[in-house]
């Protein structure tokens, strides 16, 4: 049953199409029970984040193509719409892209430590809606530990540069000194937590955190001594701000044109920078247009990005040593479950058979018949049950000169000398 991975990232697809493509943390569960009842489709767990939107799915022959039309049918594209922007990994190959997705190869910074926890809730997500059976199940079992071993055996994961602390370095370098600035974090989840960190770390004069619910952002800002508010008050709050950093899962803008419009006539055209880290984008791309504004998104910081990667060009050849392994070790194990199914099928009928076989000998004896009648029955009617299906198989083979089934039932029977 063929391993399919499909989906698109930040090295394929522009941000604004990521954004669309996007499946956020409530809409997954009902996604995966629709991608799972696709005709063909037998396993399903979708990986959903600021950079990538994937699909792993096992697919019975023919079904190939299930996982791009559902994508397709999903966001109302005609079919082949998405296609130039796709990457689609299979078999081997598959089981590669989830090991490097997994240990921070595939991410936009190298080795960052989020990607795992995104790929854990991913497979929580598909377990908990019954979309993964044991082969896949045991792909993520794989990946967590290769992960883990890639981190501990290589020098992959030593300081690696997040997309937060990215963000605080383009401020340094593009805006202003941070001990005479005042910054405003929106959201409070991972990135917006490391942010702040890496913020006090360079003396920030003051900050500000927005989120939803107020007391997740305070609980973020009490040991800085920053303050929290809610969203809804941001118009009030917005002009504060020197530097806005946003990082939500909001399917919708947060922060609109006209609402940075009047924070910078409150300013009185004092310059705001504005780094947009979500996907999709909090910020709507119009305020680029504004006077004063300098925004950047998620793509923009590839740039830095990039030269730390080049600095790690052995640890990766390490780390790509160490899954190559690890491919080669699930794809056995995968192949022995293959094969495995039909001993299974063959012992499960061979004592469905045999308890057939006993029932009716057992039978014979409750009915006073001699018991070694009951035990010729019972030893010849097995026998013949049990190599009925062999015999008449070895000898349509014979018949049509099927040397290769002839070969095997050789070494798979013996020779009839063996202890």
């Amino acid at each position: 049953m063929p391993l399919i991975a499909l989906g698109l990232n930040h090295l394929t697809a522009p941000v604004a199409l990521r954004e669309r493509v996007a499946i956020d943390a409530d809409a997954t569960p009902p996604a995966l029970a629709d991608l799972a009842s696709q005709p063909g489709v037998d396993e399903a767990m979708i990986l959903s984040t600021c950079n990538r939107t994937e699909l792993y799915c096992s697919v019975h022959e023919g079904a190939e193509n299930a996982p791009e039309q559902w994508l397709h049918a999903r966001n109302q594209m005609t079919p082949g719409r998405l296609d130039e922007f796709l990457y689609r990994h299979t078999g081997g190959d598959a089981v590669r892209h989830v090991f490097r997705v997994a240990t921070g190869l595939e991410s936009m910074i190298l080795g960052e430590p989020q990607i795992l926890g995104q790929v854990k809730d991913a497979w929580r997500a598909a377990r908990s809606a019954n979309t993964l059976h044991a082969p896949m199940d045991r792909l993520l079992q794989n990946a967590f530990a290769v992960a883990k071993r890639v981190r501990t055996e290589t020098q992959i994961g030593t300081g690696p540069v997040s997309v937060a602390f990215t963000a605080v370095r383009l401020v340094e370098q593009a805006f202003a000194d941070l001990r005479e600035s005042c910054v405003l974090l929106i959201g409070a989840g991972d990135t917006i937590e490391l942010a702040v960190r890496h913020l006090i770390e360079r003396g920030v004069k003051r900050l500000i955190v927005a989120n939803r619910t107020v007391d997740t952002a305070q609980a973020l800002v009490n040991p800085v001594g920053g303050y929290a508010i809610a969203l809804a008050d941001l118009p009030r709050h917005l002009a504060e701000a020197d530097i806005v950093i946003s990082a939500t899962a909001s399917r919708e803008p947060i922060l609109d044109a006209p609402m940075l419009g009047e924070a910078l006539r409150q300013r009185r055209r004092r310059p705001m920078l504005l780094i947009d880290l979500a996907v999709p984008r909090d910020i709507d791309p119009a305020a680029a247009d504004l006077p004063d504004v300098f925004l950047y998104t998620i793509d923009d910081l590839q740039q830095a990005i990039d030269s730390g990667r080049r600095s790690r060009e052995a640890s990766i050849r390490e780390a790509e040593a160490i899954i190559d392994l690890q491919v080669e070790r699930y794809l056995a194990w995968r192949r022995a479950a293959e094969f495995d199914q039909p001993l299974r099928t063959y012992r499960a009928n061979a004592e469905a058979q045999r308890d057939e076989v006993l029932a009716r000998a057992r039978e014979m004896l409750a009915h006073g018949r001699d018991p070694d009648e009951a035990l010729a029955y019972l030893a010849n009617t097995l026998t013949g049950k049990l190599l009925h299906t062999p015999s008449v198989r070895l000898h349509e083979a014979a018949e049509q000169g099927d040397r290769m089934l002839l070969d095997a039932a050789t070494r798979l029977f013996g020779n009839g000398h063996d202890a």
